[in-house]
Parts: C-alpha cells; structure tokens; sequence
C-alpha cells in the first residue's frame, strides 16, 4: 500500500499550458495634434527637430488605449473580449498579434498568434478562388494543404450556395460575403492562437452556427480562440472564460456567464 502511495506520488498532474502571457500591458498611439493647413508639415517639421522636444511640444496627442492589462491564456480555452466601443479589445488583439509595440510591460506568446479581423485583407482585384490559394499560402498552409481543403473552404463559406462567386473578383462581394470568405479560410487551418475580431457579426445564422462548431473544434485541437464580439449570444455559445474591457482596463476576468451578467447589468444602467 506505501508503495501504491509513493507510486502515485511521483506522478505529475497534468499542467495547463500557457499560450498567451500579457503583463502589465500599455498600448500608447500618438497622433499628430496640428492643425492642417498651408505650412503645417512645415511648422511640424521643424517641432519634430527641436532638440529636447517632447510630444506636447510637438503637437502630438498621446491615446492610452490600454491601461495595465494582465492575464494568462492557456491552451483549450476560447476566451471572449467584451467591452464598450473604444475599450481597447481590438488594439489588444493586435499587440498579442505583435503589429502594436508595448509602451509599458510585455507580451510572451507560445506559438504563432493568427489574427482574423473583419478588414484582414484580401485583394479585391483577384477572384474569391484566387484569395481562397493566396490566403491558405500566407497563413503557413502548403500548396498540397490548399489543394486539399479548397472545397472545404468555399463550402464552409457558403457563398457558392447562390451562384458561382467563388470565380468572381473580391470586389463584387458583400461585405457578409468577403467576412465569411476571410473565416473560412482560416479555419481551415489549426492554429496555436486564433484571434478573431468581429467576423462573426456578418453572415446569417446558419453560418455563424458552423462558425462557433469550428471554434470549438479548434479548441478541442489544442489551440487557444479569442473572440472579440458584440453579439453577446455568440460569446455565450462559444466561450468559456470572458474578458471585459473599459476604458483600456482590465475591469473583470472569469467564467462567461458571471463575466456577462455583470457586464449586461453595467449597460443596462
């Protein structure tokens, strides 16, 4: 029995992986203060060489988008991003993306964060076809893995369901269509962190029903989905954990249905 004991002991307990590390996060944008007009990139010129100068003396107004973030995400979780317009959760998607630098504390990441927003880009003047290959290349899929989940990604899509638009230029879809288009394709692939901005809020239901079985699919795939929305049913759905955003702060982290009942009782005041 001491024996079974010791044996069981030693075994560690299975640990709970971290993906996503943000500590004491702070995202700055400085935009240009001065007034347009003739001679002003003259008189911005010569602010920005004034020796010693700093960015009131120049003109420049300082927005502190995100105030002291901390938290850690963990491997499986589809953690929702809640909060009023201007509370910071999309400029938080793009610093853990790495295309916004930290003016204060840090963000680790394990693995290659994947951000999915409703302006990602594809090309307009090139065919949803066309799109479908660039795009499946651009997040790290080879041309056989392309190849292979082609179909699969205009089907998931659906918007081949009324006429063949997958061989007509981007330009001549809806912006339903293109948001669609843009989650289809990434979906297609398993990803280390997959954060996606407001790509569920276009497209009818039955599409936002398979868009929240996939991301449930990802999770079960060891992967790590943040979710930022409005539709607080889709964050219900999908999510397991919320975090909720005012202001740039941190005003609350935890399970979804007590995140949401305290954020929908703060708007309904």
């Amino acid at each position: 029995m001491a024996e079974q004991h010791a044996e069981q002991a030693t075994e560690a307990p299975e640990e709970r992986r971290p993906t996503v590390i943000a500590d004491d996060l702070h995202i700055v944008y400085r935009v240009n203060g001065a007034k347009s007009g003739k001679g002003s990139a003259t008189a911005a010129l010569s602010r920005i060489l004034k020796r010693g100068s700093d960015d009131a003396a120049r003109g420049v107004r300082k927005v502190h988008a995100v105030r002291g973030v901390s938290f850690v995400a963990y491997r499986g979780e589809a953690i929702g991003l809640i909060g009023s317009n201007g509370s910071g959760k999309s400029t938080l998607l793009r610093a853990i993306a790495g295309l916004l630098p930290a003016e204060k504390g840090k963000v680790h990441t394990d693995g290659q964060p994947s951000l999915l927003g409703v302006n990602a880009a594809l090309m307009n003047d090139l065919t949803g076809e066309r799109n479908v290959i660039l795009g499946g290349l651009a997040m790290g899929m080879s041309r056989e893995q392309v190849k292979e989940r082609y179909q699969g990604i205009v089907d998931f899509s659906g918007i081949d369901e009324k006429g063949d638009f997958i061989t007509l230029p981007m330009r001549t879809y809806s912006s339903g269509m293109a948001a669609r288009l843009r989650f289809s394709i990434a979906a297609a692939k398993d990803h280390d962190v997959l954060m996606i901005d407001e790509a569920l809020a276009t497209g009818d239901r039955k599409f936002q029903k398979r868009s929240e079985e996939r991301i449930r699919e990802l999770r079960k795939e060891a992967g790590t989905v943040f979710l930022v929305s409005h539709n607080n049913k889709s964050i219900r759905d999908t999510c397991d954990r919320v975090l909720w955003l005012e202001r740039g702060e941190l005003r609350m982290d935890g399970p979804t249905e007590e995140v949401l009942r305290e954020y929908e009782n703060f708007t309904a005041k």
